[in-house]
């Protein structure tokens, strides 16, 4: 993140933004809501998917409620992809967005179809 970061003040363009990957975020440096709201301003897009594995929401380790009722809290209204590996079928892949768009946090999640 830091490096994207510094790449992007390098450049010096309004229109260059982050995708942030929590998948990947958790993997390399973890901190997901602290590094989140560092970086906010240039975060255009956040990806999920949960570790380890690469599956989805609710799978690993990453607490996506507590990750979704933050992103919120910091008044993000992008749009979140998923980019991970169903650990069945993809049916029962999606069965998190049933708990996510219950919660506080629904607001936060956009489907696209």
């Amino acid at each position: 993140m830091e490096q994207a970061a510094s790449i992007i003040a390098e450049v010096g363009s309004d229109n260059l933004f982050i995708q942030y990957d929590l998948y990947h975020q958790q993997r390399t440096e973890g901190e997901l809501i602290g590094t989140f709201k560092k970086h906010q301003g240039r975060i255009a897009h956040v990806q999920l998917a949960d570790n380890p594995g690469r599956n989805e929401p609710g799978t690993g380790e990453i607490n996506y409620p507590f990750v979704f009722e933050a992103l919120d809290a910091a008044g993000y209204d992008g749009f979140i992809g998923c980019e991970y590996k169903p650990r069945t079928t993809t049916s029962e892949g999606l069965g998190w967005l049933a708990a996510a768009t219950s919660a506080r946090s629904a607001d936060i999640i956009k489907i696209r179809s």
